[in-house]
């Protein structure tokens, strides 16, 4: 072997040496991989594999809650007057993993089997760029820079929302497949996950031919194309019902739509009580009142998904249950004959009065003097297309009441040392600083008694018992009266103890006190306040006044509910839930003897040969006073006409006021007043033989005609 050989062979076993030290160090790298491999696949199975098994499997619950109907409310004898309809409804539910592409496609199908108006839907120009931005992600994506893509989500939608070509807003306001994709999507994205909005419903009065209507076609359409509307879901929803129409309905008031959802106002507070941005709440009044009790109990669906988000399981958890129903006072069927009544007597009254055009309203309240239900709360307005209803003026609205309120003028009086039987002249008034003042014009009455002067109206009588509470020993003609702040803050204090000048505490928001004037003389304050000239009063206060004097001296509080009840799916009320008890607010402080120097002169002004009711109330025991007030209406003079009484004269049964602004000369508050207490009489007959209360109608007999 040569030298140059020998060199090679041994190239070449280093060169073999070499590649076999390299091939075991590569497969000791890959056995030492294989080992982390193995160790790490230990700790995942052994250590940690109960946890990662845990995500791989995990589900989500999620609730979704469906409507269920609200409350009823049923008069005092179980008619019902606010009841639910079952409507069918189209509903759109978001999911976790839905996102604004899958509502634009759902939107896009769903805008060919139904359509929504745009005016129904109050869609804004801001509406429109959602619907846009969403339906259009490559060209929305386009209008930001590299820059602006850095900024957050809210940061970069809100400059998005402003770059929206106008022209792209103005044809989709044009299209109107555009257009109603538009509103389709917007009750889409009104709510959260889970919680279904209320796309379109059937059929019901209010919405009669209105084109928000879902049709029995468009109904069939969606139910058959649902496997390719996600989200999109027909079921049974309700509205609500008034089977007396338009009867005290300002005061049922009634609910918010489901667009309209809880009032924006009172957001937090709804949604700390638990209540759904699109949840159905009371607008006013009772619906709004009682709205914890009428509020249903919603059905609850629970949605299982994976990890992924998607759907793996339903089941109904709850089934949800319709909400306590109420039980008012109101006897429906007399609520029904007083405002045909207020009609009635309206339009006659504008013919009669000596200034008609200006009478435009009445109000009626019929209470019970001794629990204070309320059995009917009246209120009717003129406008130019017919008389309304206007219930809630009974207790938001005030007037000064006149001579109504003179038995309150005695009560005060004696407290201050009038006597009963006391005799005072009723001639012309005059004291330093007036005129002369009379009751009756140019006629005076002679001497009188604190009953004959209810009987006749004596205003004399009234003026001369204030300078007596004031503190004076008697009238001379130009005295002074030494009348001063204190005396009428008595004054008032002892009214407010009859209801007169306070609120009465009904259950009913917006209550008005009345109107509290502030003389710049006393003395004159007080002779006008004597003959209810000077604070105002509201139908309600009235009526809880007379009540007070009906039973003796307890002021009730007013109410509209008597109970509350379970909800049952056989007729008539359910068990009961909570008994609205009588409460007694005060007991004035005056002593029975004095009271019924009153309640004699309530029954000579309907009885006594000079009383200023002997026109009306023929045969039947009726007590209470009549009113008139000064008062003026665009630039024109007039008079509020008034009746407070209580039927029968003993152990009264019900107690009521009529007022009527700018009724002067129409005679009207006496005739409603007539006429009320016979149609009560004859409710009461009919009831008296009827087999079940509840069923009665009332029938017009011919003396209320």
């Amino acid at each position: 072997m040569t030298e140059q050989q020998s060199a090679s062979v041994s190239e070449h076993r280093k060169t073999k040496k070499s590649r076999q030290l390299r091939i075991n160090v590569f497969f000791f790298v890959v056995f030492l991989i294989f080992v982390a491999l193995v160790l790490r696949l230990g700790v995942i199975q052994i250590v940690k594999g109960e946890e990662y098994t845990k995500v791989v499997t995990r589900t989500d619950a999620n609730i979704a809650s469906y409507p269920a109907p609200r409350g009823k409310m049923y008069d005092r004898y179980g008619r019902v007057i606010v009841d639910n309809s079952s409507v069918e409804a189209i509903t759109y539910t978001v999911e976790s993993k839905t996102k604004a592409a899958d509502k634009v496609a759902a939107a896009k199908k769903l805008a060919e089997m139904i359509s929504l108006p745009i005016a129904g839907s109050k869609l804004k120009d801001r509406d429109f760029r959602d619907y846009w931005l969403a339906s259009h992600p490559d060209e929305a994506a386009a209008l930001l820079t590299k820059e602006e893509l850095k900024k957050t989500p809210k940061e970069t939608y809100k400059i998005q929302l402003g770059r929206v070509p106008k022209s792209e807003v103005e044809n989709m306001m044009q299209d109107s497949r555009e257009r109603n994709e538009a509103v389709i999507y917007k009750r889409f994205s009104s709510g959260y996950a889970y919680e279904p909005q209320i796309i379109k419903s059937t059929n019901t009065p209010a919405k009669k031919n209105s084109a928000d209507v879902l049709t029995k076609e468009e109904i069939s359409k969606v139910a058959e194309n649902l496997e390719n509307l996600p989200g999109v879901n027909v079921i049974t929803d309700w509205d609500r019902a008034y089977p007396y129409g338009d009867t005290m309905r300002s005061l049922l008031s009634g609910v918010t739509t489901p667009e309209q959802g809880i009032p924006l106002e009172r957001k937090d507070y709804f949604e700390s009580l638990g209540y759904a941005k699109n949840d159905r709440v009371g607008k006013g009044y009772l619906e709004s009142e009682y709205e914890q009790y009428l509020k249903p109990k919603k059905s609850q669906v629970q949605y299982v998904t994976d990890s992924k988000g998607n759907e793996i399981s339903e089941k109904v958890v709850d089934p949800g249950s319709r909400g306590f129903d109420l039980q008012l006072s109101i006897d429906m069927e007399l609520q029904k004959q007083v405002e045909k009544i207020i009609t009635e007597e309206i339009y006659k009254g504008k013919q009669r009065g000596a200034t008609g055009s200006l009478l435009n309203s009445a109000f009626v309240v019929v209470m019970d003097p001794h629990t204070g239900e309320v059995l009917s709360i009246a209120g009717k307005q003129a406008t130019s297309k017919g008389v309304q209803e206007f219930s809630p003026g009974a207790f938001t609205t005030q007037y000064p009441m006149g001579s109504v309120v003179k038995g309150a003028t005695l009560l005060t009086g004696y407290k201050y040392g009038l006597k009963h039987g006391e005799i005072q002249v009723d001639g012309p008034l005059k004291l330093a600083g007036t005129g002369v003042k009379t009751s009756h014009g140019k006629r005076s009455l002679g001497p009188i008694s604190d009953v004959q002067a209810l009987e006749q109206s004596s205003n004399v009588y009234m003026w001369k018992t204030m300078l007596k509470i004031a503190g004076a020993k008697g009238y001379t003609p130009n005295m002074k009266f030494p009348a001063g702040r204190q005396d009428l803050r008595n004054v008032r204090n002892h009214f407010s103890q009859l209801g007169l000048g306070v609120k009465t505490g009904i259950d009913l928001p917006n209550e008005s006190p009345g109107y509290q004037s502030d003389p710049q003389y006393y003395g004159q304050g007080l002779l006008d306040y004597a003959i209810g000239q000077f604070d105002t009063y509201t139908p309600l206060q009235l009526a809880q006044y007379v009540s007070t004097i009906a039973n003796n001296g307890y002021r009730i509080q007013p109410h509209m509910l008597n109970s509350v009840h379970s909800p049952t799916d056989m007729p008539g009320m359910g068990p009961l839930i909570k008994q609205q008890n009588t409460v007694v607010l005060n007991k004035i402080d005056n002593t029975q003897s004095d009271i019924d120097r009153v309640h004699m002169g309530f029954e000579r002004v309907t009885k006594g040969a000079h009383g200023t009711a002997r026109s009306v109330f023929k045969g039947i025991p009726v007590s209470g006073k009549t009113g008139t007030a000064q008062t003026r209406k665009d630039g024109r003079y007039s008079e509020n006409v008034n009746f407070v009484g209580y039927y029968p004269s003993n152990n009264p049964e019900i107690a009521f006021s009529v007022v009527v602004p700018y009724g002067q000369g129409s005679g009207a508050n006496l005739q409603i007043a007539d006429r009320v207490v016979k149609a009560y009489m004859s409710l009461q007959k009919e009831y008296s033989t009827a087999r079940n209360p509840k069923d009665v109608v009332y029938k017009d007999p011919k003396s209320s005609q």
